[in-house]
């Protein structure tokens, strides 16, 4: 009777221990007591110099770790993470000859995806190149829109969807469609790519929730420019964020159409919550609250699900447009720069580099009557986090400035960049690590990864910061049971010094 039970509790505990979870953009995973407040650095490599370690992706099959660089010759290396303690560079893949540079990298069960803009002309068809993980053999090459920035299988490994920019040539005389294309596997791998052309009867009511298109043609499909994608843990549904225009699109992928767009507003920088600090010629770091709007323009974005609720994680970054026929910012302080007497009657104590003087605004925006001047501010990026509804792309958090203060008080905030952005949050990936929902920040200004604890999404609760390379750009989560040591790995890929780090946490 007692081996009897001995053997039930054993059956038991081995099939709690290997239940799998499907919330999230970490996929299923193995339950490990870990605590996820306690990461450490156990791995790290260098593979070049400035632009050589973007974006990394790992294959569990071959347990390599396979990351972009462009630091002299277009390629990917390829990293072999069996002993994540020790990453090696075994190889290299040329890229050159398919006459492309990688933005991005994903793999699924044995092969490898890379999206390559054109190095020909950037605003030609860009290309999806398909390896197999073991021995880099070409299986499909295909065309895409214009510029793919960024790469992701679907969980279920049926497509794959890459993110296309279309970002336009210097003079406009060619400004490809942003789009979104969706590469169908079993399909012999044929791409359907979509614009936001449909869309474009809807601008006015878009452009009054926040919703920025702007250019010397003002063509909407053209002026679209999708930055990164997240997919749902059940492969229906994938999001795009769409930076440059302040917004998130919505994709169904069994009918291939894009069926939402989601204007995101403003963030008030004048509510004490929001205090930031916007000069780097003042010589303190100091948080106040300025009569100031900013765009959330989110380069990165994740997904995650708690009762049964689906919610989206964006990196607040902000971008500008700064071409030779186009450009939309400029300086406060600029002599072009007129504030309203009326709404802003300390304009030229406003003006002064040591108070509004060095932040760089929309000049596209703010003047709400059309005499000439600016009414409201409106500057590039949200310096945060925020979490939105799914289905409805309503706000549900922002972390106000609590990234930019914890920097530094973690000592690594970077002043300089105080009229820019701040700390600028890049990269955001969830991760359900035992109960809890947790979330990665990267930070690229500030050198750092941040960790919160997202399980109540309303209320995230900070557990740590961790040291990063320069400029981290990629942060990837790999779960237990995918990982070569079956535990928990986060590898941070940064652009800045061209390293990989790895971190593991501790067991409770």
């Amino acid at each position: 009777m007692i081996k009897k039970s001995l053997i039930a509790f054993a059956i038991l505990f081995l099939t709690v221990s290997c239940e799998n979870n499907l919330d999230g953009e970490g996929g299923s995973e193995v339950t490990v007591d870990e605590n996820p407040s306690s990461f450490k650095e156990i791995g790290s490599l260098t593979i070049g110099g400035t632009g050589a370690a973007e974006i990394s992706a790992y294959d569990e099959t071959t347990k390599k770790l396979f990351t972009v660089n462009n630091s002299s010759t277009n390629k990917i290396d390829v990293i072999d993470l069996s002993d994540p303690t020790k990453p090696t560079l075994i190889t290299s893949i040329d890229l050159v000859r398919f006459s492309g540079a990688a933005n991005s990298v994903t793999t699924f069960k044995g092969k490898l995806a890379v999206a390559l803009e054109s190095t020909l002309n950037k605003q030609d068809a860009g290309k999806v190149i398909v390896f197999e993980t073991s021995n880099y053999a070409v299986v499909k090459e295909i065309i895409v829109g214009a510029l793919p920035d960024m790469i992701t299988y679907s969980h279920d490994g049926k497509y794959i969807l890459t993110a296309n920019e279309g970002e336009p040539s210097d003079d406009y005389s060619k400004d490809p469609d942003g789009s979104v294309s969706i590469i169908d596997i079993a399909s012999d791998y044929t791409a359907t790519t979509l614009n936001f052309a449909s869309f474009s009867s809807q601008l006015a009511s878009l452009k009054t929730k926040g919703f920025r298109i702007a250019s010397p043609t003002n063509n909407f499909a053209a002026d679209i420019e999708p930055e990164y994608i997240t997919v749902s843990a059940d492969s229906k549904t994938a999001w795009v964020t769409l930076q440059e225009n302040n917004g998130i699109a919505k994709i169904d992928l069994a009918s291939k159409k894009i069926t939402d767009l989601f204007p995101l507003g403003y963030k008030d920088y004048s509510l004490a919550e929001n205090a930031i600090d916007i000069s780097d010629k003042d010589g303190v770091i100091a948080f106040t609250p300025w009569k100031l709007k900013g765009m959330y323009q989110p380069d990165a974005i994740s997904n995650f699900s708690v009762n049964n609720v689906q919610y989206l994680v964006t990196a607040n970054e902000g971008d500008a447009r700064e071409y030779a026929a186009f450009t939309d910012v400029k300086r406060i302080s600029s002599s072009s720069v007129v504030l309203d007497p009326t709404i802003f009657p300390n304009a030229a104590a406003l003006k002064v580099e040591t108070s509004m003087g060095r932040l760089n605004i929309n000049t596209k925006m703010g003047d709400t009557d059309g005499d000439g001047d600016f009414d409201e501010l409106v500057g590039f990026g949200a310096r945060s986090f925020s979490i939105w509804n799914g289905a409805t792309g309503q706000l549900v958090f922002d972390s106000k400035n609590d990234l930019d203060k914890k920097a530094n008080e973690f000592g690594v905030y970077d002043d300089t960049r105080s009229d820019d952005k701040g700390v600028e949050p890049e990269a955001v990936y969830t991760a359900k690590i035992g109960s809890q929902q947790i979330l990665f920040v990267g930070l690229e200004r500030a050198d750092a990864l941040m960790i919160y604890d997202i399980s109540t999404p309303t209320a995230p609760t900070h557990l740590q910061t961790l040291k990063t390379g320069d400029a981290p750009e990629g942060v990837l989560y790999i779960p237990a049971d995918k990982s070569p040591t079956k535990r928990s790995l986060v590898v941070v890929s940064s652009e800045g010094d061209g390293s990989v780090k790895i971190y593991q946490p501790e067991l409770k």
